[in-house]
């Protein structure tokens, strides 16, 4: 089942962000079998400010829980954390 990540840094973390990346990607290498696309928000001059992640878990408690486990939120990185289910209609320019 398909669900989006969508988190938004909380102001001025960048620092923040920067300093914890490494846990960050190790956690992301713990579950890439479940990451479908994944990438940054960036603000006007580049640079991130959050993060979307498709993802492809079992249900929404595995969704959430896939969240929570990211290090980035023990050291309150995130202002909010969106998780919804997904359903696609496009792909590659068509409908699917």
């Amino acid at each position: 089942m398909l669900f989006v990540v969508i988190r938004n840094d909380k102001p001025n973390s960048f620092n923040l962000r920067l300093s914890e990346r490494p846990k960050h990607l190790e956690y992301l290498k713990t579950v890439l079998d479940r990451i479908v696309y994944g990438g940054a928000l960036l603000d006007d001059t580049g640079r991130q400010i959050g993060s979307a992640l498709i993802i492809d878990v079992a249900d929404k408690a595995a969704a959430d829980a896939f969240a929570i486990a990211d290090p980035y939120v023990d050291v309150g990185l995130f202002a909010n954390t969106s998780v919804r289910r997904f359903r696609p209609v496009f792909e590659d320019g068509a409908w699917l």
